[in-house]
């Protein structure tokens, strides 16, 4: 474990206090688990525009989807009722 000091607005640290009061919890474990939580959100967010634009650079190339296995997917996702998110 290493430890970051991080100076907060009188705003932010009033709510993080209030927070970690209201859940019981330490303020540090509080702050520790929004820090992880939107490091996790910033990872994925990277994978997903890293694979959006790799899909988009190989668009229409040999690299592209396979046109059955679109068609697949496609009919597949219209037999089940799935939507895209």
């Amino acid at each position: 474990m290493k430890n970051f000091h991080l100076p907060l607005p009188e705003h932010t640290h009033a709510h993080l206090k209030a927070e970690a009061e209201r859940m019981q919890v330490p303020a540090t474990t509080l702050a520790r688990e929004a820090v992880d939580l939107w490091l996790r959100q910033q990872f994925r967010k990277a994978r997903r525009d890293a694979i959006a634009a790799y899909a988009a650079e190989m668009a229409g190339t040999n690299l592209d989807l396979d046109s059955g296995l679109e068609s697949a997917a496609i009919e597949h996702l219209q037999k089940t009722g799935k939507a895209a998110r």
